[in-house]
């Protein structure tokens, strides 16, 4: 567990002093940064909630707010659509 939790793991070898590489291997992957499809999707599942955030200020207008959630709600089918979580995941 200790050696899990420095990010080193000791490699085999016959050698007196134990060889330490990197927990991810020699070379590092670069950052996936999603499609842009999926950003779109994210961005409209953003603006959405914005709408019914300020649907709530100063006073409750319900009519603001089922429009922000229907556009947060077209947002999530995008990202739906576009596989968002499977793709662009990890």
């Amino acid at each position: 567990m200790a050696d899990q939790a420095t990010g080193t793991v000791q490699t085999g070898g016959s050698t007196g002093a134990a060889a330490v590489s990197s927990a991810h291997g020699a070379q590092h992957l670069e950052h996936n940064s999603g499609r842009p499809v999926s950003w779109i999707g994210v961005t409209i599942a953003v603006i959405g909630s914005i709408i019914g955030g300020v649907a709530f200020v100063p006073q409750l207008h319900w009519w603001l707010f089922w429009v922000g959630s229907a556009v947060t709600l077209l947002g999530i089918l995008v990202m739906a659509v576009a596989r968002t979580l499977s793709k662009d995941w990890y």
